[in-house]
């Protein structure tokens, strides 16, 4: 690793942090003596490029019984350590990809480690160590199916028997299929407003026995849709890109615990096997209260963070913008406004540079735009949520997911590890969606009320779950 090079100095001096990246990258050769570092342009989706450094190297990966070598490529944003890498697989002209659960088509690496970066928790080494144990679980490389011999230090010669155009045996694969459990008017009003969006292939309603929130189907059945099947059966959701939940099981219980536990127990009936059919699918839910039970379905589904996701505050932090740009800024703003935290009284508001969606930067309110906010959040009051609004929302959520638009939202995701955040609680934070899921923007340094009012909700929440039997 000589950060010596001229071209590697040149690059390296420009980095936001360039003491502590320097840190870092001593770190890494420590560990991983034969990881180079070299200068390189780096073309982001939107068409822009930028000079950044890359890491170029080998990790070691088990695999039944035998040792191989995985190639790899890490891009260094200007702002490392404090924001993830860019992470790819570089495979040889001998191998090919095998699209899964932690890797895309072009080889585009997604863990949770990436989604949950928090320096100086995070860092490139305990980023490597999950990567490695996370593909000898799942190999992310083959080779391909040639008469040449084949050099097992390039990694997985001996998976023959994993068929690559299968890619991982996923149902459907290439098909843009969605599935939508529940079919009270918030399942009908997805399954609606996602049509109208496009891009679905296929998409099942399913409408749970057990669930309160159905008896919106008949009329769908007996006045089909293109593309809509009907079903009572969680089999026809093998396959699907994205599961949308909707259903709820509220009963007539004084106790709200005994209300939302009867939700977790609706819950533990369907998450494993909507899971189990459909492994490399999103789980986007809707049931409430969001921010229970998309944590429910995290741990009931055994998916990764970056595959289980919830509405959250993204339908509140488009009308936020919405009622700022049109109603009180005129479009004058360079900025958008989140909506982050708990969907109630204590959700706060942070700002984000618009440039590059992909790579905001997010940013407190400050005093002299608190009373903007202010004043936004009042206009919001009254607004509430009905099923058809809420219904575009989980629209345009999927839609991003399936177009792997790479556009940002504010989703309920896990948030430990943003902001200084413990404990595992799922919060609304902006993410940038796509077919692999979730990814965090970085945690930003809130002021001591916003602070205040994230904290509340991290308790009730931490508090509630520990009430539940899950």
């Amino acid at each position: 690793m000589d950060l010596n090079h001229e071209s590697v100095r040149k690059i390296l001096s420009k980095y936001k942090f360039h003491d502590v990246a320097i840190e870092e990258l001593q770190k890494i050769y420590l560990n991983y003596p034969d990881m180079k570092t070299v200068a390189g342009t780096y073309t982001f989706t939107d068409g822009s490029q930028k000079d950044l450094l890359k890491l170029l190297g080998n990790i070691p990966i088990r695999y039944q019984g035998c040792l191989y070598n995985l190639p790899i490529q890490l891009w260094l944003l200007d702002s490392f350590p404090f924001t993830p890498p860019i992470c790819f697989l570089r495979p040889t002209a001998s191998m090919v990809i095998r699209e899964g659960k932690h890797v895309d088509a072009k080889g585009r690496i997604h863990l949770p480690a990436l989604h949950n970066w928090d320096h100086p928790k995070s860092s490139v080494i305990v980023l490597l160590q999950e990567m490695i144990a996370k593909f000898e679980e799942d190999p992310p490389l083959a080779m391909k199916s040639t008469g040449d011999e084949k050099d097992p230090n390039e990694l997985l010669a001996i998976v023959s028997h994993l068929n690559i155009t299968e890619g991982g045996n996923r149902p459907d694969q290439g098909v843009n299929k969605v599935s939508v459990i529940g079919g009270g008017d918030l399942g009908m009003a997805a399954v609606l407003s996602i049509m109208a969006k496009g891009f679905v292939d296929k998409l099942v309603l399913i409408d749970i026995p057990e669930s309160s929130t159905k008896g919106g189907t008949m009329d769908l059945e007996i006045l089909s849709l293109p593309k809509v099947e009907v079903s009572k059966d969680l089999s026809a959701s093998a396959g699907s890109k994205v599961v949308v939940v909707t259903a709820n099981a509220w009963n007539n219980e004084q106790s709200f615990v005994s209300v939302v536990q009867t939700n977790v127990d609706l819950y533990g009936k369907i998450i494993p096997s909507l899971a189990r059919l459909s492994p490399s699918a999103v789980l986007l839910i809707a049931s409430q209260p969001v921010e229970i039970m998309t944590h429910v379905a995290y741990r009931q589904s055994c998916l990764p963070p970056t595959h289980v996701m919830g509405v959250g505050c993204n339908l509140e932090s488009e009308r936020l913008s919405y009622i700022l740009n049109i109603a009180l800024l005129a479009n004058s703003t360079s900025k958008k406004a989140w909506v982050i935290g708990e969907l109630s009284d204590n959700k706060v508001a942070v700002w984000a540079n618009v440039g590059g969606d992909k790579h905001q930067v997010l940013v407190p309110v400050s005093n002299s735009t608190r009373p903007l906010i202010d004043r936004a959040f009042e206009m919001l009051k009254g607004k509430g949520q009905r099923s058809w609004s809420v219904g575009l929302s989980i629209a345009d959520i999927t839609h991003s997911i399936l177009a792997d638009q790479r556009k940002t939202h504010s989703i309920t995701t896990l948030a430990q590890g943003w902001g200084g955040i413990s404990s595992e609680v799922f919060l609304s934070l902006p993410c940038v969606l796509g077919v692999n899921g979730s990814t965090r923007l970085a945690g930003v340094a809130l002021s001591s009320e916003d602070d205040a009012k994230l904290k509340a909700s991290v308790s009730s929440l931490s508090n509630l779950l520990a009430q539940l039997k899950i």
